[in-house]
């Protein structure tokens, strides 16, 4: 039993890397260029932040994108943290939701655009409410805990069955690498060395 269970969990390891691996040739090169060009324009304007957020899991891969932001000399913050400043016009909100339907993020997102902030949303689909009001929109396939016929699709094609990832797997796991991807090209663009970022790295840790 114990090594069929080792086999379960390192077949669904590879096939979560396989629909990565698949992702990283259909998400749209134009909306990944975007998003960087917009990071980059921030850089080195301290007046201008960028808020990442997301609820649960997606909550999880914005801070450490909002972490890697930071050890590239962003001001850079995360929605719930107790020292988030207000947002205000010129500053960049990424918003991370597989659905598009997260209340609170969609609540959240759209009370950016009224101040004037520029909204990215990262999320299976665009036509959801988050997409709808977001000013750029970054596609990252994945299965969410809302969809059973929506990635449908996406599942065929890789022979991905429902219990290999559950809920909203696929999506985070998706997004979280997309975004350290992000981060490394950010790191070209600017020329940031791993020296810089390390320098910026906690010196207090738990």
């Amino acid at each position: 039993m114990a090594r069929e269970d080792a086999e379960n969990a390192l077949n669904a390891m590879g096939e979560i890397a396989r629909f990565i691996e698949e992702a990283s040739r259909i998400i749209d090169k134009e909306e990944v260029s975007s998003f960087i060009d917009l990071l980059a324009e921030v850089y080195g304007d301290h007046r201008r932040k960028v808020l990442v957020m997301g609820a649960g899991r997606s909550g999880l891969v914005g801070k450490a994108f909002a972490m890697r932001l930071l050890h590239l000399g962003y001001n850079s913050y995360v929605l719930g943290d107790t020292i988030v400043p207000s947002v205000r016009r010129g500053d960049v909100v990424v918003a991370i939701s597989g659905s598009g339907k997260t209340k609170l993020i969609v609540t959240a997102a759209e009370a950016a655009k009224q101040v004037g902030a520029t909204v990215v949303a990262i999320t299976t689909y665009p036509d959801s409410p988050l997409g709808k009001l977001a000013d750029l929109v970054v596609k990252v396939p994945g299965r969410t805990k809302h969809s059973r016929l929506d990635d449908y699709f996406a599942r065929q094609i890789l022979g991905i069955h429902e219990p290999l990832a559950p809920l909203g797997t696929l999506f985070e796991d998706t997004a979280l690498v997309f975004l350290d991807g992000v981060v490394y090209a950010l790191m070209e663009r600017l020329r940031v060395s791993e020296d810089e970022m390390r320098s910026r790295h906690a010196n207090i840790e738990l």
